[in-house]
């Protein structure tokens, strides 16, 4: 368990990085439908040579259609579009408060409540996006990298949700394998785009543009899955906390790239937002708890 999450955040942590990197080579549509067709093939290699496959329901099939759209289409789209403007660091700090949209769409979804320190937490969070938003935009001025790295952590956060109850019954590795496969049809309108960039891409960037699918897709979305079908949601949520300050290392020393003091500033509320969030309140003692008599008052 242990293994698999440290490897799912290692390298989720590199894709931003890589991303930053091959971004000036590749548009963000045809990025994501490169790195998913490589993740795909490979995740169907591997559901192929386990033999394991389980129908899916109706249900089950559509759970699967919007993980597929709203994690790999949509959020591979967003997140490479939100790095073509702002750095790496800056748009992790803003993707990881997808761990708290978790929580609030269980709460309101799967109706587990939502408890008084979520909405704290919630409103903290905010108030660190507000800040990054600033720093990123000059006033929000041109805010469109802030806007697509928001639109990441919520098709994150809705691929999460829509994947747990999807692995209950059927082969997480089935699962991430139909997700990849329907992202990678849904971006095949990028196909033209992919094949231009292709074409004039150095071989370094068209390897990134592999390395992301082998890595960050097939490898770590496989190792997601593994112990997201072993623990709740929201509480693997918290280990991807320590993405953005490795990404903030990477970023500085491959590309010398430090997020504006204002953004990190940010980014520090909105972890602590999420980690508020995660707080449990403690039961009161009830009044009409009858309070024991004390000893010399005890009848003889």
């Amino acid at each position: 368990m242990l293994v698999a999450i440290v490897v799912t955040v290692l390298s989720w942590a590199s894709s931003f990085v890589v991303i930053r990197g091959v971004g000036e080579h590749f548009g963000g549509g045809s990025l994501a439908l490169g790195r998913l067709v490589v993740g795909a093939v490979l995740l169907g290699v591997v559901v192929l040579i386990g033999r394991r496959w389980v129908a899916p329901t109706v249900r089950e099939w559509l759970l699967i259609a919007g993980f597929g759209a709203f994690w790999f289409a949509v959020y591979n789209f967003a997140l490479n579009t939100a790095e073509q403007t702002i750095d790496a660091g800056t748009t992790s700090m803003i993707v990881n408060i997808g761990p708290i949209l978790i929580a609030v769409g269980a709460g309101v979804i799967l109706r587990e409540g939502f408890p008084r320190w979520l909405g704290i937490g919630a409103a903290i969070a905010f108030v660190g996006v507000v800040l990054i938003g600033i720093a990123t935009s000059s006033g929000f001025g041109d805010g469109i990298g802030l806007i697509w790295a928001l639109v990441a952590a919520v098709t994150y956060a809705a691929g999460v949700l829509l994947q747990k109850p999807a692995i209950a019954r059927l082969p997480a590795a089935q699962v991430t394998f139909l997700g990849a496969a329907i992202g990678a049809v849904l971006c095949l309108p990028f196909s033209g785009e992919l094949v231009a960039d292709l074409a004039d891409a150095p071989p370094g960037a068209v390897w990134g543009m592999v390395y992301l699918g082998v890595v960050p897709t097939a490898l770590a979305f496989s190792t997601w899955a593994y112990a997201l079908g072993r623990m709740p949601a929201g509480q693997l949520g918290v280990t991807t906390y320590i993405v953005p300050p490795l990404v903030i290392v990477m970023g500085l020393l491959f590309f010398g790239e430090i997020p504006a003091l204002l953004a990190i500033v940010g980014g520090v509320v909105c972890l602590v937002g999420v980690s508020v969030s995660r707080r449990r309140s403690v039961p009161r003692e009830r009044d009409d708890v009858a309070v024991p008599a004390r000893a010399e008052n005890l009848p003889e």
